[in-house]
């Protein structure tokens, strides 16, 4: 994990002690509200629907036991004792009071944490593959590129004030683990044939409103101009995206409006910068600066393939073993280990929802199995990085009596959802009773290896916080006269190995009522499961046979209702 210098940490205790101030000035009545709330919202404070939402930045997922450990005590002290993971491998706590702020953001800073960047109209924190570093398939390790252009964005004075919140993605490996077309940009590494390292770079990608695949403007940068080509699409987002309408202020917005010619602008503001101050130099990545960075992200000591015969699991595993080792546990780069995903989706329990005693729990399983790192995932989970495959038994009972190894990662009950009405001011419908009637329903496992693989993403509203345009089955919460409906669309794709093309879910009828939509969905399900080829796929079935049979099967739950009714 990348180690923070002393100017690293000066930078955000000094960051902290300011927002104490600001703070204290607003309360005290000295700053008011509306000069306050951008103050507040660049250090990651929302006001939600009922109590301030804080959102804990966790750089391309990389968490050490120390910083979860941290964030346990936050939710114990602070909240009401639990915390949430998000798509975009941050932290959200729901209900710290305003008056506590400064004291949570002295906390953070002690384990190099903060909120920085995590909200306002900026460049948020930069996402990876959770697999990052250690994916056999991949190419380039993605981390000192990350890491580099965080602090290249880091409080950068030019695009503070952006038209509208700007995401950035990369990828380093085969398969596109990080959603990377979903993104403001998408950065793909890779080698070309002389084995130099560049970008691939998509801009334009986002969901919303106005759901966009990213559009490739330049199919190899060299990465010392990485941060070159950032600043110069982004000048050109300042210069002409939107401010007028917050709807299309997006740089997707601009992207599709301009067409080819954004592209040229983004080359010719490219080819200002290489010219400005001796040859563009203060822009260009130093081999000295990367390999500094690089230092960091080396294997932890005592990590290293592991000799002799590959490890084979104990004759007499049970059978839950088996399906946990299917399931949850993920193909390393080095002999001998393997990667493990902690499930945190269970009954009861939002996706994503994390309670202070399972991180605790969490922390320790790092320390004594992952070299005290884990991972926050693309879909809400955890995921530890480095275990050794001799001591998987050991772990998986561990993670069994922390209620962490349910065998269902990439089923449906591994869904994403966003925290919905219950917690956010923007939503139309609630999204956890909808994720919590779904998981009670699917928890046979043997049915659920009969469905296999399915993304299902749910959002509480069209802002599409729980991707909903990007799963195989997507649930969009709506509003009609003040009741809670839903809308189902099938097809969508984040560009994974289970849909390589990322596509755009398309919505299959009218919208379903709290009631019927749990319904609906297990429609859906069973159709497939009637007309699948042998070995087929959800999302491969929906390509091959189309929408209208499931499109029927959902609307007879509607006529259905209607007649009980």
């Amino acid at each position: 994990m990348y180690q923070y210098t002393d100017f690293d940490k000066q930078f955000v205790r000094q960051r902290a002690a300011q927002f104490r101030d600001q703070l204290t000035r607003n309360l005290n009545g000295e700053l008011g509200d509306e000069e306050f709330r951008p103050l507040r919202l660049q250090n990651g404070w929302y006001i939600q629907r009922h109590a301030p939402m804080a959102r804990i930045a966790v750089p391309y997922g990389e968490l050490s036991s120390r910083q979860l450990r941290m964030l346990a005590r936050i939710a114990r002290e602070f909240d009401r004792g639990y915390a949430h993971f998000t798509t975009r491998q941050n932290c959200q706590f729901n209900w710290i009071p305003l008056p506590q702020a400064a004291d949570v953001m002295d906390l953070l800073a002690e384990v190099d944490m903060h909120g920085i960047q995590t909200s306002g109209n900026c460049i948020r924190n930069i996402t990876s593959d959770a697999l990052v570093g250690i994916a056999p398939d991949e190419i380039v390790d993605a981390r000192p590129y990350c890491e580099i252009m965080r602090q290249w964005s880091t409080l950068h004075p030019e695009f503070a004030f952006l038209p509208r919140k700007f995401k950035i993605a990369v990828s380093g490996a085969r398969e596109d683990r990080a959603a990377i077309a979903w993104h403001d940009i998408g950065l793909q590494l890779l080698k070309d044939d002389a084995g130099e390292v560049g970008f691939k770079v998509l801009v334009g990608g986002g969901m919303g409103r106005t759901p966009v695949v990213g559009t490739v403007i330049r199919d190899f940068l060299p990465w010392q101009q990485i941060l070159v080509y950032l600043e110069a699409i982004v000048r050109v987002y300042n210069r002409y995206g939107r401010r007028d309408n917050m709807y299309k202020a997006r740089i997707k917005i601009l992207v599709k409006a301009e067409g080819p010619q954004f592209a040229k602008d983004v080359e010719e503001e490219f080819q200002k910068i290489l010219g400005e101050d001796a040859g563009g130099a203060g822009h260009i990545i130093p081999q000295a600066e990367f390999d500094r960075v690089a230092a960091c992200f080396v294997r932890p000591a005592g990590v290293a393939p592991v000799a002799g015969p590959a490890w084979t699991p104990p004759a007499d595993a049970p059978v839950a073993f088996a399906k946990w080792l299917e399931r949850n546990t993920h193909a390393h780069q080095l002999p001998g280990y393997r990667a493990v995903t902690l499930s945190l989706k269970r009954v009861g329990q939002a996706p994503g929802d994390i309670t202070d005693a399972q991180m605790e729990a969490a922390a320790d399983l790092a320390d004594r199995y992952s070299h005290g790192e884990l991972r926050v995932t693309h879909d809400q989970n955890l995921l530890l990085p480095w275990v050794r495959e001799a001591d998987l038994p050991a772990l998986w009972q561990a993670a069994r009596e922390a209620s962490f190894a349910t065998p269902n990662i990439g089923l449906i009950s591994d869904m994403i959802a966003c925290p919905g009405g219950d917690f956010c001011a923007l939503a139309n419908a609630r999204s956890i009773p909808i994720a919590n009637q779904l998981i009670e329903r699917y928890q046979d496992l043997d049915e659920l290896y009969d469905i296999g693989d399915i993304d299902l993403h749910i959002s509480g509203c069209i802002n599409s916080c729980g991707h909903h345009h990007s799963g195989h089955i997507g649930i969009l919460g709506v509003d009609k006269d003040g009741s809670e409906w839903y809308q189902l669309t099938l097809g969508g794709s984040d560009g994974s190995s289970l849909a390589p093309a990322t596509a755009i879910g398309k919505v299959i009828g009218p919208s379903f009522a709290a009631d019927e939509i749990t319904d609906a969905v297990e429609a859906v399900i069973e159709t497939y499961r009637e007309v699948r080829a042998a070995n087929e796929r959800f999302i491969d079935t929906v390509q091959r046979v189309g929408l209208d049979p499931f499109k029927a099967a959902a609307n007879a739950v509607r006529r259905s209702t209607a007649k009980a009714a």
